[in-house]
């Protein structure tokens, strides 16, 4: 007990220097925030609570991915605009190993909030692909989902739809990797099998790099668009953007539930002047099933409630919206997620 209890004070204290970090050091309220969370986990962790009783602030964890990424600023948004509102709720963000990671964090019950793929939570709910291995961690729940991870393939030469991949090399992202898994199932539904093209497991700076060399002729990359790695490639080489047309969008989404369809517009890199759809999955709010109705029906409507100022704090927050936050999402959400999505109409 007294390790456990340990862990989670070190994971607070971590927080309260990192939800500082993201107010830039001015904002007087998060600090005050994060301090506040700090002694109220303490006083919880000396007392054997979970959380503070029905009527008062819960504070929480929130595990995101590395400094320098998108969730873990994302997430700090969130919590610092969530947190300067009286909705109960008190949001301490931990920098993590991102999507699978915060899967397991979640599921263990050392946080109560994760930002993750769909795509990974779908995998880590039924003990499949990336948890193939481990089994199923699927006590987490959903909240909603927040913006898009556009899955981009990119081709030199005379590659200019995703059938042309047969036999070329193709970089599908890191071994193991979520970026491998979206490449594999979109091969799929083009009746590809990585049996059919060159494999190389590389990064994104590194796939760039290797196509500029030609030792490679396209890679896969799931990030938001535009993507920093295809920007600086698009301003040196020419580049095909492949698209993913209508008939193997639904194919995909058929056998694989969390994919969407996202047109990268015109102009996003250079070369590329007009719009080209593709597909993709979702950086989601998961939560704690353990969390009260009440406690997570006040954090998905002050979320919604507050997009602007989300969106004013970090570009991301624009996508949020009521229709994308509940389509694409194969695991339940949690029923103070669901109740608020009802009363809105985004789920009938």
């Amino acid at each position: 007990m007294k390790k456990k209890v340990s862990a989670l004070l070190a994971l607070v204290l971590s927080g309260v220097m990192i939800l500082t970090a993201c107010s830039g050091g001015g904002s007087t309220t998060a600090t005050t925030a994060a301090a506040t969370t700090a002694a109220a986990a303490e006083t919880q962790a000396a007392q054997g609570e979970a959380a503070a009783p029905s009527g008062e602030t819960v504070n929480m964890i929130m595990g995101t991915g590395g400094t320098t990424g998108t969730y873990y600023a994302f997430g700090g948004v969130i919590a610092n605009v969530l947190n300067s509102k009286n909705v109960g709720v008190n949001i301490t963000v931990q920098s993590t190993g991102a999507s699978k990671a915060n899967i397991f964090l979640v599921n263990d019950g050392e946080a109560e909030l994760a930002i993750v793929q769909n795509d990974v939570m779908d995998y880590g709910y039924n003990g499949t692909d990336l948890f193939a291995d481990e089994g199923a961690a699927n006590n987490f729940a959903t909240v909603a989902a927040l913006y898009a991870e556009v899955c981009q393939i990119v081709a030199t030469g005379d590659i200019k739809s995703v059938a042309d991949l047969k036999g070329k090399r193709v970089s599908v992202g890191d071994a193991g990797s979520g970026v491998e898994f979206n490449a594999r199932q979109i091969l799929e539904a083009y009746g590809i099998t990585f049996d059919d093209i060159e494999v190389n497991n590389l990064g994104f700076g590194d796939s760039s790099d290797a196509i500029k060399d030609g030792k490679i002729d396209a890679f896969f990359c799931t990030a938001g668009a535009p993507t920093t790695a295809i920007v600086e490639l698009a301003t040196t080489n020419s580049i095909n953007l492949l698209e993913i047309d209508d008939e193997h969008a639904a194919k995909l989404a058929e056998a694989h539930p969390f994919y969407t369809t996202y047109p990268i517009p015109g102009g996003s890199y250079n070369g590329v002047d007009n719009d080209v759809q593709t597909v993709a999955i979702k950086a989601t709010l998961i939560c704690s099933p353990d969390l009260s109705e009440d406690t997570v029906y006040n954090l998905t409507k002050a979320i919604f409630d507050n997009q602007s100022e989300i969106a004013a704090a970090h570009a991301k927050g624009e996508e949020l919206s009521l229709e994308y936050a509940v389509s694409g999402v194969s695991v339940p959400f949690h029923p103070g997620a669901e109740k608020y999505f009802k009363e809105v109409g985004a789920i009938k």
